[in-house]
C-alpha cells in the first residue's frame, strides 16, 4: 500500500469545501465551445447543492453514488428530486430532465468512513424522465481496452464555476492500483460524479467517475474507480426495477368506436 496509503480528506460532495491549485482550464460558455461536450450536465439536487453527471445513453446519466443517495435516509433520492441540466451555461441548459429512477452500486454504504472501499463503490446510474435527442447531446461511451499514455481530461461544474462547464484539457493519471485510479486533475466542490475521460481514437471516452480527493506521494490528488462491469450491472438493475406499464383493454361496440360490449372489426386495407 506504500504510495497508496490513502489519506483521504473528504468526499467531493454537496457539502465539500476543499480545492487545490488551478491549472490551465477553459470554460465552455457558448454553443460552439460546447460542441462535443453537450452530454456533460449539472445535477441539481433540490436546493441542497449540485454534482456533475454525464450522459452514457439518451436517458442514462452516470455519476457518483454519493451524489445519488440521501445521507439522512441512506436511500436513493426520490423521483423528481434531482434534475439533470445538459450543457448548462449561465442559466440556460440545452435540455432539462428530471431523474425518475436511480440505481446505486450495491457495495456502496452511505455515511461509511471514507476509504479505498468507499471510492471503489461510489458509482450510480440515473434514468431521466425523457430521453435527450442525439441532435442535442451525443452520449459518451465507456472506455474499452488499454489507455495510451497517462493523459486524461475532465469536464465538470464546480465551486466558482457552477454556471458553465469547465474543461481541463490535459491532466495525468498518477496510478492505477487495487481498483482505484489516481489523477492530478483540478477538482473541487461540484466536480463529484464527473467523468474522467481518456482518448480512444478521435473521441474521449469515460474511464472513471470522480469520487474523492486525497493525497498521493505527498501531493493532493483526485480519486476514482475502475468501472469494470458495474455500469452494466446498474443498467440491469434499472431495467429490473423499472415501473411496469399498466395494460388497459377496451371492448368496442360493432360499428362504433364507443366502448361497450361486442367487438369492432376493420377490413384489411383499411376499407
Amino acid at each position: 500500500m506504500s504510495r497508496l496509503v490513502l489519506n483521504f480528506l473528504l468526499f467531493l460532495s454537496i457539502s465539500a469545501t476543499a480545492t487545490y491549485a488551478q491549472t490551465a482550464k477553459r470554460k465552455l460558455t457558448d454553443r460552439d465551445d460546447l460542441y462535443g461536450w453537450e452530454a456533460v450536465g449539472r445535477l441539481d439536487i433540490g436546493d441542497q447543492g449540485f454534482c456533475t453527471g454525464t450522459l452514457i445513453a439518451q436517458d442514462l446519466v452516470l455519476t457518483a453514488a454519493h451524489c445519488a443517495v440521501d445521507k439522512a435516509s441512506g436511500k436513493p433520492y426520490e423521483p423528481g428530486k434531482v434534475t439533470f441540466r445538459a450543457g448548462l451555461s449561465h442559466g440556460e441548459a440545452l435540455a432539462d430532465r428530471k431523474v425518475v429512477q436511480i440505481a446505486v452500486n450495491p457495495d456502496y454504504v452511505s455515511n461509511a468512513r471514507l476509504s479505498p472501499d468507499t471510492v471503489r463503490a461510489d458509482v450510480a446510474l440515473m434514468r431521466l424522465e425523457q430521453p435527450i435527442p442525439y441532435s442535442i447531446a451525443n452520449p459518451f461511451a465507456l472506455h474499452k481496452g488499454r489507455v495510451a499514455g497517462t493523459e486524461v481530461s475532465l469536464a465538470s461544474y464546480g465551486r466558482g464555476r457552477s454556471q458553465a462547464i469547465t474543461r481541463e484539457r490535459s491532466c495525468r493519471i498518477l496510478g492505477r492500483q487495487q481498483g482505484l485510479i489516481t489523477f492530478n486533475c483540478d477538482i473541487t466542490f461540484g466536480s463529484s460524479g464527473s467523468a474522467l475521460l481518456a482518448r480512444n481514437g478521435p473521441r474521449w471516452q469515460i474511464l472513471s467517475v470522480v469520487s474523492a480527493i486525497g493525497t498521493y506521494g505527498g501531493r493532493v490528488a483526485g480519486y476514482g474507480m475502475e468501472l469494470s462491469g458495474i455500469v452494466a450491472e446498474l443498467k440491469a438493475d434499472l431495467r429490473r426495477d423499472a415501473p411496469r406499464p399498466q395494460a388497459t383493454i377496451r371492448r368496442l361496440q360493432v360499428g362504433s368506436d364507443k366502448s361497450n360490449s361486442g367487438a369492432k372489426f376493420i377490413s384489411s386495407g383499411g376499407g
